[in-house]
């Protein structure tokens, strides 16, 4: 009966525009519809608006060094700071094992990789809500605002790794051809934060609980992954849970590709490819029904 009701609504409008001019009736009409389809991800529909995509992520990098007085400096200075309170505490006065690293490059080689999947989270997570002016105005696939958030941080992270790069010459360690792995290590990390937005981000417009949670939820995932200490201090009996942290593998993939050593466990790695598979694609379903109603709610 819906259907129907829908049908006749739209053939009137179309009735009224034939009727109102020439030049209107020979208009292309447009119908906005939600998909009955379990997965309707159209992305054709996201390339069309890959312009409002730019245009987003230009803004976000902009607005978020506006009025500071270091700037995009802030991108390079975050990341020494870690470092720097992260060796003294952990690698000076605790000694963590290193795996024979420079306990800065050690520490270094993760936190890079870290601050980018937190921040893409972060941003990723509550970028429907900050948008919510954008959504309730006009109409695009609200998959942009996630796709941005997560792309965005992407430049920090380049910078970060330009400095850590910088550092490595410092200590007398030169990069190999392990450092290809970075690259798709970073995909599966963007491919896992974006799943994870895909599913905070709805639940956010809804409850906004999850603004509050996320930062003590990131802080204690950052401890439960191997950033100022090695995997090989987790005791063998548990290190299977442990790998089922999706970030184990990936920083240990990143560390390896940055440092060359001990290679990333397979089973962390395997673990983190399908959890970030299995994020992404469920979490794609999941937007796609809720993204009906975020005008209503937001």
């Amino acid at each position: 009966m819906m259907e129907s009701l829908d049908a006749l609504v739209l053939d009137a409008s179309k009735h009224a525009v034939a009727g109102s001019s020439p030049e209107l009736a020979a208009m292309p009409v447009t119908e906005i519809a939600p998909e009955d389809r379990i997965l309707a991800f159209d992305a054709t529909s996201v390339w069309r608006y890959r312009g409002l995509l730019r245009v987003l992520i230009l803004r976000d990098l902009k607005v978020l060094y506006r009025q500071t007085a270091l700037g995009a400096c802030w991108a390079i200075a975050q990341p020494l700071f870690t470092v720097l309170i992260f060796t003294i505490i952990f690698g000076h006065f605790a000694k963590m094992p290193t795996d024979g690293a420079p306990y800065a490059l050690f520490a270094g080689s993760a936190i890079i990789l870290w601050t980018y999947f937190a921040e893409a989270v972060r941003r990723s997570s509550t970028g429907l809500v900050a948008e919510a002016e954008l959504i309730r105005k006009i109409y695009f696939p609200r998959l942009v605002i996630p796709l941005a958030t997560v792309v965005s941080p992407m430049v920090d992270f380049a910078i970060a790794l330009g400095v850590m790069l910088a550092l490595m010459v410092w200590y007398g360690v030169m990069p190999d051809w392990h450092l290809a792995f970075a690259i798709p290590t970073l995909a599966v990390t963007a491919m896992l934060a974006l799943g994870v937005s895909l599913w905070l981000g709805p639940i956010n417009v809804r409850f906004r609980d999850v603004k509050h949670t996320l930062p003590f939820v990131i802080q204690i995932w950052m401890y439960a992954s191997p950033i100022v200490y090695a995997s090989s201090i987790v005791p063998g009996s548990v290190r299977w849970l442990y790998a089922l942290n999706p970030m184990v593998g990936l920083i240990e993939a990143f560390r390896f590709a940055i440092l060359g050593g001990t290679p990333p466990d397979a089973f962390a790695l395997a673990v983190s490819v399908t959890a970030a598979s299995l994020l992404l694609f469920t979490g794609l379903i999941f937007f796609q029904r809720m993204e009906r109603s975020f005008a209503d709610v937001i």
